[in-house]
C-alpha cells in the first residue's frame, strides 16, 4: 500500500504544476501541530519565489497556496485542506478513508509496508570484534546499529549480507601462537579468559627479548603459510569465537559463522589492490611508501608502508573492490565509531576515483560514544573496560529483580524470561532510541523503566493489548467494523499507519532511532485511546472495530520491535 506521504505527494505535485508550471518538491510532512491538521505542505514559500516574470512576477506564499488549494484533488483522503500562517497549506485526513486503509492492512503481515520496487544487493559492514580479546561495550553500537539497518533493508526486500569484519590478522599474532605453545594449552582445552590469554602474551612480549625473537620468527612463519603456524591461528580465532558467538545469540543479533569476513580473508587481495592504484596513477611512491593524495585532506591515504606492509585502508579498499565485483553490492553501509569518519571519507573517495565503486552507494553511519551518568566514557568502577557479557548479565539481573517486584507469583522461570527479553531489550533500546551520530548517557534506571521511550514500556504495551484480547476471549474484532469515531481513535489509526513512511526514512537515513519514536508515539497513544474509549464493554460493531483497533496495534508494536531486534513477551 503506498504510503499517506506518498500519496499527498503525487496529488501536490500535479496541483502544483497545474498552478504554477513548475515541477517541485511539494515538501510533504506530518503537521508539526496537530490542531491544524495532519500533514503539511511547506512548499508554497519556497515557490513563490519562483514564479516567472510571465506569471505576474513575484507573490504573496499565502495567495500561491490557495491557488494550489485550488487545483488539489485529494478526493475522499481528505476531510478538511486548510492555509495556515504565511503559506503552509494543511491536510486532515478522512476518517472514513483512515477507517478503509486500516481494514486493508489488517490481512497484511507487513500490515501495508510496500517492498522496494527494485531490490539490490546491500553489504552491510558492523561489529568487527578482535580476535583473543574479549568483546565490550565499545562493540555494543556497532553491532545493534548494524543489526536493526541489516534487518530493516531486508524487510523491504533487499538482499542483505551481513558481514563481520573480524580482526583477525597482523604481526599480534606472532606472539599470541608463541604464547600459546608456551602455556601447552591441550587440544581439548579452552582458553577461559581471553584477556589475561592476550594480556600475559603483551607482558611477555614486552619483557622479554627472547621471546619477542620467538614471536617474530612465528608471525613471518605465520605469513609465509606454514600449516603448523595456520594451526594455532586458527585454534585461536575458534576459541574467539567460541567467546562472541554466544554473546550474539544473547542479544538476538542475526551474525552467523558464514557472515565473518575478516582481515585475513583480504590479506591476498591487498597486493593486487595496491598494484591497480598505481597502474591507473592513482597511488604514487613518497618517502618510500605508497599513498594516494585524497583532494580535501591535507595527509595522503598510505596503503603500503616503507617496509611493504599494508594497513587498516588497504584492507577496507580490498573489501570494497572485493564486495561490488565479486558479491555484487549496490549499497555498501558501514556502521562504525564516528571518530573513523575521516578514514572511510579517504577510502570512498580513492575507490570511486579507482572505478571500483562505480554505480554503488557507499555509507557510513557514525555513532557516538557510550557515557557513564558522569558524562565520560563509560567504565566499571576500577576505571576498566566493560565487557560485553558482564554488561548483559547486569541487565538480565536487574531487570529480574523488577520483574520478581512485580510479579512474585509468577514461577522463576518464567520471570527469568521475561527478565531476559526486558533487560537485553532495554540495552539495546537504549542505544538505538538515541540520534546515533551523538553520545548518549548509560543509566540503569532509565533504561530499565516501564514508563518513558524504553524497551520495558514498549514490551509492557504489547503485553498489555494481548491481555486484552485474552479479557475478551480471544476476540481480535472485526476490521471492517472500525469507524474511527474519536479524536483518540483516529490517531492511533494515523500513527498505525505511519508505518511505511517512518522506515522508509530509517533507510534513507540509517537511523533506527526514528522508529523508536514511532514505537514510544503507537504506544502512548494507544494508552489514551484505551482509556478514552471503552473496549470490553462496549458491544456489537463498536466493541469489534475497538478490539480490531487494539489489534492491529499490537502487531504493528510487534513488527517495530521485530525489525529492532527486541523480543515481546506476552507477560511483564
Amino acid at each position: 500500500m503506498k504510503t499517506i506521504i506518498s500519496l499527498l505527494d503525487s496529488a501536490f505535485r500535479a496541483a502544483i504544476d497545474a498552478a504554477t508550471g513548475l515541477h517541485a518538491d511539494p515538501l510533504i510532512t506530518p503537521a508539526t501541530n496537530e490542531r491544524f491538521g495532519d500533514y503539511q505542505s511547506n512548499a508554497a514559500m519556497s515557490l513563490a519565489k519562483q514564479i516567472p516574470a510571465a506569471q505576474g512576477g513575484k507573490i504573496n506564499p499565502r495567495e500561491l497556496a490557495q491557488r494550489i488549494v485550488e487545483k488539489l484533488d485529494l478526493g475522499p483522503m481528505a476531510s478538511e485542506v486548510s492555509i495556515a500562517g504565511p503559506g503552509f497549506i494543511n491536510v486532515r485526513l478522512s476518517p472514513a478513508w483512515l477507517a478503509a486503509q486500516l481494514a486493508s492492512v489488517a490481512s497484511d503481515p507487513r500490515l501495508g509496508v510496500e517492498r522496494a520496487a527494485s531490490p539490490v544487493r546491500v553489504v552491510i559492514d558492523y561489529s568487527g570484534p578482535n580476535v583473543a580479546k574479549q568483546m565490550h561495550v565499545g562493540h555494543l553500537r556497532s553491532t545493534v546499529i548494524g543489526d536493526a539497518l541489516s534487518r530493516i533493508i531486508e524487510f523491504f526486500g533487499h538482499e542483505v549480507i551481513r558481514q563481520n569484519h573480524l580482526g583477525d590478522w597482523g604481526t599480534q599474532f606472532g606472539m599470541l601462537i608463541a604464547h600459546l605453545r608456551e602455556i601447552g594449552l591441550g587440544a581439548d582445552a579452552h582458553i577461559a579468559d581471553l584477556e589475561t590469554f592476550y594480556r600475559e602474551a603483551k607482558e611477555r612480549f614486552d619483557s622479554d627479548p627472547a621471546f619477542q625473537d620467538k614471536a617474530r620468527h612465528t608471525v613471518v612463519r605465520l605469513q609465509s603459510g606454514e600449516p603448523e603456524e595456520l594451526a594455532a591461528w586458527q585454534r585461536i580465532v575458534e576459541e574467539t569465537r567460541l567467546h562472541y558467538q554466544p554473546l550474539y545469540e544473547r542479544l538476538g543479533v542475526l551474525l552467523r559463522r558464514e557472515h565473518e569476513r575478516g582481515e585475513s580473508f583480504y590479506n591476498p587481495l591487498l597486493g593486487p589492490a595496491v598494484e591497480d592504484l598505481r597502474a591507473k596513477g592513482i597511488a604514487v611512491e613518497s618517502e618510500g611508501a605508497v599513498v594516494v593524495f585524497v583532494e580535501g585532506y591535507d595527509t595522503p591515504l598510505i596503503v603500503q608502508k616503507s617496509g611493504g606492509g599494508y594497513l587498516y585502508a588497504t584492507t577496507d579498499l580490498a573489501a570494497i573492490r572485493f564486495r561490488v565485483s565479486e558479491l555484487g553490492a549496490r549499497r555498501i553501509i558501514y556502521t562504525h565509531d564516528v571518530r573513523q569518519s575521516q578514514h572511510f571519507a579517504m577510502v570512498f573517495a580513492v575507490a570511486r576515483r579507482a572505478g571500483w565503486a562505480d554505480g554503488v552507494e557507499l555509507d557510513f553511519a557514525p555513532f557516538g560514544a557510550m557515557l557513564g551518568e558522569d558524562g565520560r566514557p563509560f567504565k566499571t568502577r576500577s576505571g576498566d573496560t566493560v565487557k560485553l557479557k558482564d554488561l548483559l548479565d547486569e541487565a538480565e539481573e536487574r531487570a529480574f529483580v523488577i520483574v520478581s517486584e512485580k510479579n512474585p507469583e509468577l514461577p522463576e522461570p518464567q520471570r527469568r524470561a521475561i527478565a531476559r527479553a526486558a533487560g537485553i531489550g532495554a540495552v539495546k533500546y537504549a542505544d538505538l532510541a538515541k540520534d546515533r551520530v551523538g553520545d548518549y548517557v548509560f543509566s540503569w534506571d532509565r533504561m530499565l523503566a516501564l514508563d518513558g521511550n524504553t524497551a520495558p514500556y514498549m514490551q509492557y504495551a504489547c503485553a498489555r493489548i494481548k491481555s486484552i484480547v485474552r479479557k475478551a476471549g480471544g476476540d481480535t474484532g472485526n476490521p471492517t467494523a472500525i469507524s474511527l469515531d474519536t479524536p483518540h481513535e483516529q490517531v492511533l489509526a494515523r500513527q498505525i499507519l505511519r508505518l511505511g513512511e517512518v522506515l522508509a526514512v530509517v533507510e534513507r537515513e540509517l537511523k533506527p532511532h526514528h522508529l523508536c519514536g514511532w514505537l514510544y508515539d503507537l504506544a502512548t497513544r494507544f494508552s489514551a485511546f484505551y482509556e478514552n474509549c471503552p473496549v470490553l464493554i462496549s458491544d456489537g460493531p463498536l466493541r469489534a472495530g475497538r478490539l480490531a483497533l487494539c489489534a492491529l496495534t499490537a502487531r504493528a508494536l510487534e513488527l517495530g520491535l521485530d525489525l529492532l531486534g527486541i523480543e515481546h513477551p506476552d507477560q511483564m
